[in-house]
């Protein structure tokens, strides 16, 4: 058996990232299909139209179970964002 000794400071700076690791783990979990609404909050985008572009564009997922009733997929909506990342060095 090992034993590991750190400072108060770095065991609670660790914890604390453990934390926030969970905790976007879990809110990626949500549902898998949003509302409008909620798709331009995760986008932070405030025109409708930008978000029926993104979709006639099938840079997103959607579905439309009703005729008035739009869904998206949250999981193509993080993709894109994720594609869209750039990296600066």
């Amino acid at each position: 058996m090992e034993v590991i000794c750190m400072e108060d400071k770095a065991f609670f700076a660790l914890l604390d990232r453990a934390v926030d690791h969970i905790k976007a783990h879990l809110e990626t979990k949500g549902d898998k299909w949003i509302s409008g609404e909620e798709a331009m909050l995760r986008l932070h985008i405030t025109s409708k139209t930008t978000l029926q572009k993104l979709r006639n564009e099938g840079k997103i997922r959607f579905t439309q179970p009703e005729k008035k009733i739009i869904l998206y997929d949250s999981d193509s909506i993080n993709v894109y964002l994720d594609n869209a990342a750039k990296n600066v060095s």
